[in-house]
C-alpha cells in the first residue's frame, strides 16, 4: 500500500471517529448494558474508578459550554489513539523491515542461493 492509501485511511478513520464524536453529546444518559447489569444484579458498588483519567468525565477542561467540551474531549481521544495506533504499527513494521534485511543479509554472508546445480 502506497503512502497516498495510508494517508486517506488514515484521515477516513479519523474523520469517522470525529463524526461519531459530535453526537455523542445527545447519547442516551441511560447506564450501558454492562452498567445495567451491574445495577440491576447489585453489584454496581464494587466497581473500581480507572487508575487514570486522560480527560475526566469526557469533559474538555476550560471550556464552559457541556456539549463543545464533550465533543473536544472525544476529539481528542481519537488523535491520541490514532497516534498510539500508527506508531506502534510504524514499530512493528519497521522491525520486522529490520529482521528481513538481516535474515537476507545473513543469507548472503553464508553464500546459500537457491536454485540447482544444472
Amino acid at each position: 500500500m502506497n503512502r497516498r492509501n495510508w494517508v486517506v485511511l488514515v484521515a477516513v478513520g479519523v474523520g469517522i471517529g470525529v463524526f461519531i464524536t459530535l453526537f455523542s453529546p445527545w447519547a442516551s444518559s441511560e447506564p450501558d448494558g454492562l452498567e445495567r447489569v451491574a445495577e440491576d444484579k447489585g453489584f454496581i458498588h464494587e466497581g473500581k474508578d480507572a487508575p487514570y483519567e486522560v480527560i475526566a468525565d469526557y469533559v474538555f477542561p476550560g471550556v464552559e459550554n457541556e456539549r463543545l467540551a464533550t465533543v473536544l474531549a472525544g476529539v481528542v481521544g481519537v488523535l491520541i489513539v490514532t497516534g498510539i495506533s500508527l506508531g506502534a504499527g510504524f514499530g512493528l513494521w519497521a522491525l520486522s523491515r529490520s529482521r528481513a534485511q538481516r535474515a537476507g543479509e545473513g543469507e548472503e554472508a553464508s553464500g546459500s542461493h537457491s536454485g540447482g546445480d544444472g
